[in-house]
């Protein structure tokens, strides 16, 4: 396949990647270990540890994980927000041979049930915070060992007033039992007498077991191979590589990390990108919290940031993210959710550094495009495809669509996963004959190889015969002053089939309906205008912070039944 676009690449960004210099993430996370020992590789909470304290503690979870006689290839679960015990989990589980089943801490019984059920998981590693919701599952799952977590396990004798807050005064901790439930901090003593024992492990091993996040069906999982991450992480840092080359010599690269790292995005980009290149993490684990998010980040000469809109934007409608020092600030790689204009706009001139929009999906590793780090203005489009990567247009024949033209857009990459976990016939259904995967997602390919998402094939709303594609009415609504964060969705309609609605959260209180049709009357034709605008307090998101259509469209089928 012809890489025409390699020819827009900034300069000093490899057309290519080559996973084989790692036999397995093992092998990464271990030279990283022995690189930086002395560095910090992660702070939380005001508390930090070093890549040296990382590598002994992880050890000792993998041993005491390995002499419970799990078998290689088992699964286990973490559960947890974005605490110390989270990266310390992650490396044992992978150095122990085992496949890391990634759990939302927010999910509900049946959620979770489906998820340990599907995975088969053996073991999980869970906040205590969230230890009532397995507690009425568990039975019904092949878990047989359970590790609790608490808030202030890792953080010394601070530690014990942070557990005191969150149990007593913020009463955070739901009561639970869990019979042979064993706590954290005692795996790590115990596994201290133990010896990890070396394991195996290939590039066809599996790594990750990635659910998707549900918002298109039933949530599957992505079977992600340690080649497919080990190519995602090595294309990653290809690309950001001319922004880190300017860090002084020696200086360290410092992540914000507020994504949850059992999200993929934040799991590779901060959590391996960050460890592979010798960066510290600062691990954020209520970013909502924007307050305390803000005074963290006061601490930090932070480099990267990587975020979705919801959240860039939540932190400029804050007066003092502005007071902040941003100097430091070199890239902000934005992804989950299509970043809007004013948001785009409104954080260049706030921090000086620019959203670098870039696009990818769980089953992608996942990132599959980005827009060039040294780009100056907001572009609109997923940007180029990564390294090693190609990227096709589809009509509805799963022919390559002409330049210019809407079509569904196909990855095909060292970083595509191996398939869905126990289901060929969805993975069938996302797969072309000649190994591209088919995304669900609707795009535009330029000439000069940016690609533009139109939308999700299921979001589109069909008016009269007209596609109307979501992302542009929100795009435009975005821009008008008073809103702070808006939805698009279909609605039965008798007379056009569909018609556009409006969920809007004002950020002034004045803003009426009238105000936005009216803006809508300015900016869009006839068609997409909305029909209906309603006003809430709050939108539904996932624990990304991407916005929920789907619950917006499903209450609406709920009420007109």
């Amino acid at each position: 396949m012809d890489k025409f676009w390699l020819g827009s690449y900034e300069k000093g960004v490899v057309p290519e990647i080559d996973p084989t210099q790692y036999r397995s993430l093992t092998h990464l996370l271990e030279e990283a270990f022995r690189k930086y020992a002395d560095r910090k590789a992660y702070a939380c909470m005001g508390k930090s540890i070093t890549y040296a304290e990382l590598d002994a503690m992880s050890q000792r979870v993998a041993a005491w994980l390995q002499n419970r006689g799990l078998k290689p290839g088992a699964r286990v679960a973490l559960m947890m927000p974005n605490i110390l015990q989270y990266p310390v989990a992650l490396a044992a589980v992978l150095r122990a041979g085992y496949v890391v089943v990634n759990v939302n801490p927010l999910y509900t019984p049946r959620e979770l049930q489906h998820q340990l059920t599907d995975s088969g998981a053996e073991a999980i590693v869970v906040l205590e915070n969230f230890a009532h919701t397995l507690e009425q599952v568990v039975g019904k799952t092949s878990v047989k060992h359970v590790v609790i977590a608490s808030m202030g396990d890792m953080l010394g004798l601070k530690g014990l007033l942070v557990n005191l807050v969150v149990r007593k005064v913020k009463k955070m901790v739901p009561g639970y039992s869990v019979p042979g439930a064993v706590a954290f901090n005692r795996v790590l003593a115990d596994g201290a007498r133990l010896t990890m024992k070396p394991v195996t492990i290939g590039h066809d091993d599996i790594a990750f077991l990635q659910y998707t996040g549900g918002t298109t069906g039933v949530s599957k999982g992505a079977v992600l191979l340690h080649r497919n991450v080990i190519a995602n992480v090595l294309q990653n840092e290809a690309w950001f590589a001319p922004t880190l080359a300017r860090l002084k010599p020696g200086e360290q690269a410092q992540y914000a990390c507020a994504l949850p790292l059992y999200h993929i995005y934040a799991l590779t980009v901060c959590a391996l990108m960050g460890m592979r290149t010798g960066g510290m993490n600062l691990l954020i684990p209520n970013p909502r919290d924007i307050p305390g998010f803000i005074k963290e980040l006061s601490r930090y000469r932070i480099n990267v940031f990587p975020a979705v809109n919801t959240l860039y934007n939540g932190l400029l409608n804050n007066p003092e993210f502005a007071k902040l020092d941003h100097s430091g600030l070199m890239v902000c790689p934005g992804g989950g959710m299509a970043v809007q204009k004013p948001v785009a706009d409104k954080w260049l001139k706030v921090t000086g550094a620019p959203i670098v929009e870039g696009y990818g999906l769980s089953e992608t590793s996942p990132v599959v495009a980005a827009n060039r780090c040294d780009i100056t203005e907001f572009t609109g489009t997923i940007g180029l495809p990564l390294p090693s990567t190609e990227l096709r247009i589809l009509d509805e024949q799963d022919n390559e669509a002409p330049y210019g033209t809407a079509g569904e857009i196909a990855v095909r990459g060292p970083q595509v996963m191996a398939g869905y976990w126990q289901r060929d016939d969805e993975t069938a259904k996302v797969m072309t004959a000649d190994g591209f995967f088919k995304t669900g997602d609707v795009g535009i390919m330029e000439a000069t190889g940016y690609t533009r998402i139109v939308d999700r094939k299921k979001d589109m709303i069909l008016v009269s015969g007209f596609n109307v594609y979501p992302n542009e009415v929100e795009g435009v609504v975005a821009g008008l002053p008073g809103v702070l964060e808006v939805a698009c969705v279909g609605v039965p309609d008798k007379h056009s089939g569909e018609a556009v609605k409006l969920y809007i959260v004002r950020k002034d209180p004045a803003l009426s309906a009238e105000d936005v049709m009216s803006f809508c009357k300015e900016q869009l034709t006839g068609y997409k205008r909305p029909k209906f605008v309603e006003f809430r307090e709050t939108l539904p998101k996932t624990n990304v912070g991407k916005i929920l259509r789907r619950e917006l469209r499903d209450e609406k089928a709920t009420q007109a039944a």
